[in-house]
């Protein structure tokens, strides 16, 4: 029998977005980290072209987002009917990470895991984001936003004389290193900018660091805790979508090899960089780290980071002391949390 005491979880994952397969993937490992003692789980997938499906069956590596379909507004009524009911989002990239999903759950009246709309948005526009951390003086890689629009051969060799050669081109809202190149001429860049432009209208061009990459992975809505830090040795130029998801080849360094200063260091500049971003819940903030030079510099935050078995997200946690289940646990516990205080502030 369904016990009432159990927490109704709503796993949502696939959506539209080019990181559709990532979120299948972590998807998979989240529920089977759900103790069912606990949890009353229903997964709803979201197909390549949008459609809501409540998907039964679960592989253990990868889901399919297969199943009935059902509606946002059934889904919604099943969870308001529930006191205890909150919605995990495992959607990554635009449509999901960016504030819409959690725009429709917030105008629902549902609990959900992670940032808010605004934190979402923020974080997932890389060009806007570095402006925030810009205007609050946070250290970061020198940078070139551009929209689609005004992206000249004049505007590019504008770029060039600002950062230098080589640089990093990026579509502005998308994760996963998906669509990422390294430039080294202009006419790499130029190439580079039609692959950014096939995934954003708003790319971010970047100087290119010679440092190392350092991770901390945040956990928390007011107050926060901040993980040991780990270092990534990619396996090629940079950490890109198969050291992340494919390969395992990467080096992954937890804890990093770093003194007591440096990692206090790295540990408060990265609360300070998910609090300046209005980040809630969860997020890995990335950096690079100029020995010698700059110091710590923030690459990137990710309101929604990897869950899958080689992510960096749970494995720092996990040599923080907390394990995959407690990881999933707290996060839901922040969502109810985040949610009473919005409320709250709202319902009068």
């Amino acid at each position: 029998m369904t016990s009432p005491q159990r927490i109704h979880v709503i796993v949502l994952f696939g959506g539209e977005s080019a990181e559709h397969d990532v979120s299948c993937v972590t998807a998979a490992h989240v529920l089977q980290a759900l103790d069912t003692e606990k949890y009353r789980v229903t997964t709803v997938g979201i197909t390549r072209q949008g459609q809501w499906v409540l998907v039964t069956a679960h592989a253990t590596d990868k889901l399919l987002v297969s199943g009935t379909p059902i509606s946002i507004t059934e889904i919604v009524a099943q969870v308001r009917s529930d006191e205890r009911a909150v919605v995990m989002p495992l959607l990554h990239g635009p449509l999901g990470e960016d504030g819409t999903i959690q725009g429709v759950l917030e105008v629902a009246n549902i609990p959900y895991v992670g940032s808010g709309v605004l934190g979402s948005a923020v974080a997932m526009d890389k060009g806007v984001a570095k402006q925030l951390l810009a205007v609050n003086g946070i250290p970061q890689p020198k940078y070139v936003t551009l929209h689609e629009q005004h992206i000249t051969d004049a505007a590019l060799q504008h770029a060039i004389d600002t950062l230098g050669l080589p640089v990093f081109v990026k579509p502005a809202n998308m994760g996963s290193s998906i669509g990422v190149t390294k430039a080294r001429n202009f006419g790499e860049l130029r190439d580079s900018i039609v692959l950014a432009t096939s995934y954003d209208e708003w790319v971010l061009i970047e100087e290119a660091i010679v440092g190392r990459e350092i991770e901390v992975a945040v956990l928390g809505n007011l107050t926060v805790r901040t993980s040991l830090p780990g270092e990534i040795i990619p396996s090629s130029e940079f950490y890109d979508y198969n050291d992340k998801y494919l390969s395992d080849s990467a080096q992954l360094k937890i804890p990093a090899p770093l003194t007591a200063i440096e990692i206090d260091a790295v540990q408060k500049l990265a609360a300070v960089v998910f609090h300046t971003l209005r980040a809630q819940g969860m997020a890995r903030v990335d950096f690079f780290y100029e020995e010698g030079g700059r110091g710590f510099l923030c690459n990137e935050i990710n309101t929604i980071p990897g869950f899958t078995p080689i992510s960096m997200y749970p494995k720092l946690w996990q040599a923080s002391g907390v394990s995959y289940s407690q990881l999933l646990d707290e996060l839901l516990e922040l969502a109810f949390d985040r949610h009473s205080r919005r409320r709250r502030n709202t319902a009068h």
